[in-house]
């Protein structure tokens, strides 16, 4: 093996200076030369060709405006809404009256088709519907967000107590005040439901809210609101007590457009307002240091938060009862369909909600069940089996 001599490296000689004059100063050849400008790296200041988020996303720009999606989630949103227009036309032709789904298709789009058909359609079942399909979402949305505050999937509004507290504020306004006013059962689940929420909070708040006292305050006050509707159904006239645990089945039964025009109405407010929500609530995740760095006012957004998951909760319990387990199940199905990493993904998580509702209703009819009852069933299996799979992960 030959080895290169290497050449040392002379040290650079000052010329001695004249009489009379000052020594030069001595300069240090390996010191960068501070009188030349940097020359700027190539495209430095212009954005980079190609971002990594670590997921495929699509990308729009159209004058001067820029929207980025997560592809995934844009082709699971396509067959959610797929599966609930497919399994919608099967809703709409089961009954008594059975139609097939080209016989429905022709009643929703012509309106020179056969008046019976068309009858059947538009005036009976389609109300029902769309009722579902709201409902659904609404339901998926406020759990969603109750989710997302406790940060625990065990957070939704029947678990933690709020629609007990609709339902017994409906209560109160069908069995003591003797209405059954859509409107006035309306208001009564609103106020109901905030009450409940605000007496959860004071009793778990201690010196800050942890999500775990949360879940555990929110199911005693639960059971008790429950129990306290229960003494009223055993004190009043046993007509107006058949009627009020008829409606607590939660039944999709006997509502048509009149009904759903205030419903509409408050689904698309409220769903405006959750989507206000949902940014500062995802960086409310990171933690609160981090989010107030970022800006947030951490206890205005879980307020407003609560609202909005209580009122869309107390919306579907004016409407047609109170529904278990859909908060519960959507969100989380909905995150594991997207792979996300939150459950604040407001339309994915709509979407299979009115999918469960729509599924549920449609085996209802067919049972000649209560919707409330199949989505209870189902919802405590899909409990059981999250409890079951907690458990295994923290071992």
């Amino acid at each position: 093996m030959s080895t290169y001599p290497t050449r040392k490296r002379e040290p650079a000689v000052t010329p001695a200076p004249h009489p009379g004059e000052p020594p030069a100063p001595v300069r240090d050849t390996d010191a960068p030369d501070l009188t030349k400008r940097p020359v700027p790296a190539p495209g430095r200041g212009e954005p980079p060709a190609h971002v990594d988020f670590g997921r495929t996303t699509w990308a729009w720009r159209r004058a001067g405006t820029a929207l980025r999606v997560d592809r995934r989630s844009v082709l699971v949103c396509a067959a959610l809404a797929t599966a609930v227009l497919v399994l919608g036309v099967l809703t709409l032709g089961t009954g008594s009256i059975s139609l097939s789904p080209g016989q429905v298709v022709t009643a929703l789009l012509d309106p020179d088709s056969d008046r019976r058909a068309r009858l059947v359609v538009v005036d009976w079942r389609l109300p029902r519907l769309l009722f579902a399909l709201i409902c659904g979402a609404a339901l998926a949305v406020s759990g969603a967000i109750f989710q997302s505050l406790t940060k625990n999937p065990l957070g939704s509004p029947d678990i933690i107590g709020f629609s007990s507290g609709s339902y017994a504020g409906a209560s109160v306004v069908m069995l003591l005040l003797g209405s059954a006013n859509y409107l006035a059962v309306g208001a009564g689940s609103l106020v109901g439901g905030a009450a409940a929420a605000l007496l959860v909070y004071l009793l778990a708040y201690r010196g800050g809210l942890h999500p775990f006292r949360l879940i555990i305050v929110g199911i005693a006050v639960g059971a008790g609101l429950s129990s306290i509707t229960s003494m009223l159904l055993l004190s009043v006239d046993p007509q107006a007590a058949m009627l009020a645990a008829t409606w607590a089945a939660g039944s999709l039964s006997g509502l048509g457009f009149t009904e759903l025009g205030p419903a509409a109405v408050g689904f698309v407010v409220l769903t405006l307002w959750s989507v206000l929500v949902v940014r500062p609530l995802v960086q409310l995740e990171m933690g609160d240091d981090a989010a107030v760095a970022l800006g947030v006012r951490a206890h205005r957004v879980r307020l407003s938060a609560t609202l909005v998951g209580v009122a869309l909760t107390a919306l579907v319990t004016a409407a047609v009862g109170p529904i278990a387990f859909v908060a519960l199940a959507a969100p989380q199905i909905a995150q594991r369909l997207t792979r996300s990493s939150t459950t604040l993904r407001i339309v994915p998580a709509a979407l299979t909600g009115a999918l469960i509702l729509v599924t549920a209703d449609y085996a209802a009819q067919r049972l000649e069940l209560p919707v409330g009852v199949v989505t209870v069933c189902v919802g405590g299996l899909y409990l059981a089996w999250l409890l079951a799979r907690q458990y295994a992960t923290r071992r």
